[in-house]
């Protein structure tokens, strides 16, 4: 071998750096940069494409924001394990989030305060506290059996996103802050109903070329003002019960029976520095993020696992073998339901409901070679590697068996190295991620234990269209079943 023409790692010279302003993209225009050619309800698709065209880094402008768009999952996983400190939520969240009347909580907030208030939430929603609380998930599963009944008996469709986002707002409600609101025997009039309207809103604002709404209120305006009024009195509602089952019994205190009582008496703590705001703002934010993403993810996996009878067929033997009663649901038999979660897994892979990430850099720094300015916008891409074939063998294809490796379901989602990446990952990976697996998988035993599916649909037949609205849903799927 000849070492001389063998340098050292030491002695390679290394790659220039780019800055910002070099990186290829998108043409834009003048003053609004790219904000005119952006649709926000199909952003994380436009993103996906032109990080195709352009290479997995490449930089967009809107209005006078830079953003740096980043496809690499290896970068993408650095950067969210470089957060709260080196990255952080935009302002322009924190801005439009305010500016709607929605209080400070763990999904906003950064430093200290984020600090702070993560703990609180996070002791919430430990396996533990989940499991404590099962019974209560239970009664909301049996209202959506019910519910799903009545339109099999009368061979009614169902829409998936209605009836999934009232068993998943009834679920977190119920698990978190010991409140039945039970939407899913309620007309429509609900507080779902009020929350449907604030991330679609908060998508719109964040993406807005130009902020129409502080010079001219419509009707979509009006409506949302309405619907923030409605949630936070609902919130405060719920506060209020929290308070007055902690005067009438003290021992809540150091033992709280949810997530709102643990709040509340940790801001009740004098060296806490959390207030009524910040908990009523945690409460709205479980809401919502509890209800959309959970609801989405439920839908879509039954849209694949119709696509994939195989899939479904050994899905429906699982629990049907598992789940040999199912009006008596336990604990432990969810437990053993291995592949309705590498389906769970697989889905939230193909069709995760938060396909991109934008975080806001708080200091000068180099991102992928790259040279940024604080403030700049770094727009993680969640799902670009996930289902390319360089990174996952036939990658377009739903198999859940890949995620059937030793060890057990799920660890190839928690891998170091994993492109997939649902929850996000690092110090703010998605507190609810145990919650959510667990409403997963409560749903599916009331779907095939006690239908058959006879279809699963949109109203003119193609693929259900992706729509981004903050989070990722589809659109338009609609479920006929029969009772067995």
């Amino acid at each position: 071998m000849d070492t001389d023409v063998i340098a050292t790692a030491a002695q390679r010279p290394r790659p220039a750096l780019r800055q910002w302003q070099d990186l290829p993209g998108p043409r834009g225009l003048p003053w609004f940069g790219n904000a005119l050619q952006i649709d926000a309800s199909r952003m994380h698709l436009q993103l996906d494409a032109w990080a195709g065209e352009f290479g997995p880094l490449f930089k967009l402008r809107m209005g006078t924001r830079r953003l740096l768009v980043v496809g690499d999952h290896e970068l993408v996983a650095s950067i969210l394990r470089d957060r709260p400190g080196a990255f952080h939520r935009t302002t322009r969240f924190e801005e439009i989030w305010s500016e709607m009347g929605l209080g400070p909580n763990v999904f906003s907030a950064n430093g200290d305060t984020w600090r702070r208030q993560r703990r609180m939430v996070m002791s919430g929603f430990d396996p533990a506290h989940v499991q404590r609380y099962f019974p209560s998930l239970l009664r909301v599963a049996r209202r959506l059996s019910a519910r799903w009944q009545r339109a099999a008996a009368a061979g009614a469709s169902v829409d998936l996103q209605i009836d999934l986002m009232r068993f998943t707002v009834d679920a977190i409600a119920g698990l978190a802050f010991g409140a039945d609101v039970n939407t899913l025997e309620s007309g429509e009039d609900v507080i779902q109903h009020h929350l449907d309207q604030i991330f679609p809103a908060l998508s719109r604002r964040i993406t807005a070329a130009v902020p129409t709404w502080r010079y001219l209120r419509r009707r979509v305006d009006r409506e949302l003002e309405v619907a923030v009024v409605e949630v936070n009195a609902a919130v405060a509602r719920f506060i209020d019960q929290a308070r007055a089952r902690l005067a009438a019994d003290a021992s809540r205190r150091k033992d709280p029976h949810n997530l709102l009582e643990a709040m509340v008496s940790a801001a009740d703590n004098p060296d806490s520095g959390l207030d009524d705001e910040q908990v009523a703002g945690n409460v709205v934010a479980m809401l919502l993020a509890g209800e959309d993403t959970t609801a989405h993810t439920i839908a879509w996996m039954i849209h694949l696992l119709w696509r994939h009878p195989a899939a479904l067929d050994r899905a429906v033997l699982e629990v049907r073998t598992v789940v040999t009663d199912p009006g008596a649901i336990t604990f432990e038999q969810l437990r053993q339901l291995d592949y309705v979660e590498a389906c769970a897994h697989e889905t939230m892979r193909l069709k995760p409901v938060a396909p991109i990430l934008p975080l806001q850099a708080a200091e000068p720094m180099t991102v992928g070679g790259v040279q940024i300015e604080a403030g700049t916008i770094v727009m993680s891409l969640l799902r670009r590697d996930s289902v390319s074939d360089d990174h996952v063998e036939r990658a377009a294809s739903f198999e859940p068996e890949r995620w059937m490796v030793q060890g057990g379901p799920g660890k190839l989602a928690t891998s170091a190295k994993r492109t997939s990446m649902p929850f996000g990952a690092g110090p703010r990976i998605c507190p609810g991620r145990y919650l959510a697996l667990l409403e997963i998988k409560l749903a599916m035993v009331v779907l095939l234990s006690e239908f058959d599916l006879v279809s699963v649909d949109t109203p003119d037949g193609p693929e259900p269209r992706e729509r981004l609205s903050f989070t990722m849903a589809p659109v338009g799927l609609r479920m006929r079943l029969r009772a067995r």
